[in-house]
């Protein structure tokens, strides 16, 4: 595989796999967000190989010079700081272009901050919502806790200590009972999880914490359903013509109710 994308720890030296491991001794060339901060973890596990700065001010350029070099078979591992390469961390311009070159592409799993966190802050569902970097600004997270209010599953995000006090005071207004973990640190000396409501960790974090932080929201609330004008809607989209079952099943899906219960009110 030419192109191999390879997860580092996010924060113990000590959480890498083998494979990891042995694709960065083999590797040709390893491309790294920081040469400084990948050498410290290479020399960690004795590893000697050839670095190369990729990051968000080169990543375009970077990519164009290197994807002859995968065509030609040279083999490139991929790494970021902390965690996988691609997700909030540069790294997806090059495996799309490799893929869209028809460049083999292989994904070396490992250490998450985003399952570590959800696991950790004890806010697991069947299924959860990751929304990346929380935007900045009032208005912006205003929208977001908005848009979140009625997602019935954890949400996951990343935010920097000295924007936090911002971010969850601004979630303490938007929706203050909603259960919140905040996950500093994680698997480093001093990994911490503050667990509560937004408002009591807004309170908690009325100063900024040290380190890195990911964020948990635990499930919001279901919205209250108006079920008399859910029925009027289907009541008018039938009298527009629209067959009743499609009708019951449009007005169910965008409302939340129940679709046989709209079919029978609206008869």
């Amino acid at each position: 595989m030419p192109l191999v994308v390879c997860a580092t720890p996010i924060g113990n030296l000590e959480d890498i796999t083998l494979r990891v491991l042995a694709e960065l001794r083999t590797a040709d060339v390893v491309l790294c967000e920081d040469t400084r901060h990948t050498r410290g973890l290479l020399e960690r596990h004795g590893i000697d190989a050839r670095l190369l700065s990729y990051h968000e001010h080169n990543e375009a350029s970077r990519t164009s010079e290197l994807l002859p070099r995968l065509q030609a078979g040279e083999r490139i591992a991929l790494v970021s700081d902390a965690g996988m390469p691609g997700v909030s961390d540069p790294g997806g311009r090059i495996v799309r272009a490799a893929l869209d070159a028809g460049v083999d592409v292989t994904v070396l799993p490992g250490a998450s901050a985003i399952e570590t966190a959800l696991v950790a802050s004890g806010l697991v569902g069947e299924r959860y919502q990751f929304v990346g970097f929380v935007p900045r600004g009032a208005k912006a997270l205003t929208e977001l806790w908005e848009e979140l209010r009625g997602w019935q599953w954890p949400v996951v995000a990343f935010e920097s200590p000295h924007r936090l006090p911002a971010t969850l005071s601004s979630l303490a207004a938007a929706d203050p009972a909603r259960e919140v973990a905040v996950c500093r640190e994680l698997t480093k000396r001093f990994e911490e999880v503050v667990r509560g409501t937004a408002v009591e960790l807004a309170d908690w974090a009325a100063e900024p914490p040290k380190g890195e932080i990911t964020l948990v929201l635990g499930p919001g609330r279901k919205p209250e359903v108006d079920e008399d004008a859910a029925v009027a809607a289907v009541a008018e989209l039938v009298d527009a013509g629209l067959p009743r079952k499609r009708a019951a099943e449009l007005v169910a899906r965008l409302t939340g109710a129940s679709r046989n219960t709209l079919y029978r009110g609206s008869l």
